[in-house]
């Protein structure tokens, strides 16, 4: 991968846990469940579910955490906040966009 993809924000993000021989299956199954929490976040968005949407981010950002995606936590704190204190539509559109990016990009195992 070239240097301007990784700084365009393109590397695809692994587990901390993602070679662990122990957590690996579990792992596993949270990257196979991304789509559909990735679904979930923007029908919320879609259907003007704020508080639908705040939910869904604190969720995600405690499984993230859990799994070793640490980089998505964060991502989800921002969501969450960001809707916590209804900052202007643009503000939450670009966090769900921000979160989303992020979650596409996922992969189970180790790099």
């Amino acid at each position: 991968m070239s240097q301007t993809e990784m700084s365009a924000g393109t590397e695809l993000l692994y587990s901390s846990f993602g070679s662990d021989p122990d957590l690996g299956e579990l792992v596993d199954m949270f990257v196979d469940e991304m789509p559909a929490r990735v679904s979930a976040l923007t029908d919320r968005l879609r259907d003007n579910d704020l508080e639908g949407l705040r939910k869904l981010a604190h969720q995600l950002k405690g499984a993230a955490g859990s799994y070793g995606f640490n980089q998505i936590t964060s991502y989800a704190a921002r969501l969450e906040d960001s809707v916590r204190r209804s900052e202007p539509e643009a503000q939450v559109l670009m966090a769900v966009d921000e979160l989303v990016g992020l979650c596409d990009r996922v992969r189970a195992g180790a790099p």
